[in-house]
C-alpha cells in the first residue's frame, strides 16, 4: 500500500524517519512545498520522497500530522477519501507565542508547556476529525507520546507501547502492521469513541503515557 504524510513538523518528520527505518516508502508534503523538505530527505534516504499535499493525500494510507487549527481549512481541499485509511495524529491544542498573554495566563495549566487546550465542547477530537474526512476510514494513532520518543521504539530491553483506535477492523490491522514493523508494541483501544478520548492530549487518561512492554 502506498503511504502519504501530510505535515513535516516534529510529528510528520518523525513519522517519515520511523517509516524509512522500517523499510517503508512514503511521500511527504507540507504547505511550503517539496524544496523545503530537502534537509529531512537527506536524513531519511531515498525511500521517503517529497510531493505536493495532494499527492501525499492520494495514498492508500495517509498520516495527518498538522496543527489542529489548520485542519478546517486543509481537509476540504484534499482529494475524496473513497474509503482510504487516514491516520489522525492531531491533538486539539494551540501552540502559544512565548510573549503572548495566553503564554502567561495563570489560569492555563498548560502555559508552562507552551500550549493551550482548545475547547471542543462535548466532542472528542477524532470525532471532529472524522467529520472533516468524510468517506475515510479513520484510525487514531501516534498522538499520545512526546514525538521525540517515536525515534526510540526499543527502550530498556522492551518495546515502547503505542495505542491506536478506530471503527474499521481492516484499517486498524494495516496501521498495526506498520507500527509493529517499526518496532513498537501496538495496543488496540477499540472504537474511535473509546480510544480517541483516552489518548487525546492534553487531558486523556492515557495521554503522555510511556509504557514499555518487556
Amino acid at each position: 500500500m502506498s503511504i502519504g504524510i501530510i505535515g513535516s513538523g516534529a510529528l510528520g518528520g518523525n513519522i517519515a524517519r520511523i517509516l524509512a527505518g522500517a523499510g517503508f516508502s512514503a511521500v511527504i508534503a507540507n504547505r511550503s512545498g517539496p524544496a523545503a523538505l530537502a534537509p529531512l530527505l537527506a536524513e531519511t534516504g531515498p525511500s521517503i520522497t517529497a510531493g505536493t499535499v495532494e499527492q501525499a493525500a492520494s495514498a492508500d494510507i495517509v498520516f495527518v500530522a498538522v496543527r489542529w487549527e489548520t485542519l478546517e481549512e486543509l481537509m476540504p481541499q484534499l482529494p475524496a477519501w473513497n474509503n482510504r485509511i487516514v491516520v489522525d495524529g492531531t491533538n486539539p491544542v494551540l501552540f502559544l507565542d512565548p510573549d503572548s498573554d495566553d503564554a502567561k495566563d495563570p489560569t492555563n495549566p498548560l502555559a508552562a508547556y507552551g500550549i493551550k487546550a482548545i475547547d471542543l465542547g462535548n466532542q472528542h477530537s477524532s470525532a471532529i476529525f472524522s467529520q472533516l474526512a468524510p468517506g475515510a476510514r479513520v484510525v487514531k494513532a501516534l498522538n499520545h507520546l512526546d514525538v521525540k520518543l517515536l525515534l526510540e521504539p526499543k527502550e530498556a530491553g522492551g518495546q515502547r507501547t503505542l495505542f491506536y483506535s478506530g471503527d474499521d477492523a481492516a484499517a486498524k490491522a494495516e496501521v498495526r502492521q506498520l507500527l509493529e514493523a517499526a518496532g513498537f508494541f501496538a495496543v488496540d483501544l477499540g472504537a474511535l469513541d473509546v480510544g480517541g478520548p483516552l489518548t487525546q492530549l492534553p487531558f486523556g487518561a492515557l495521554s503522555a503515557s510511556n509504557f514499555i512492554k518487556r
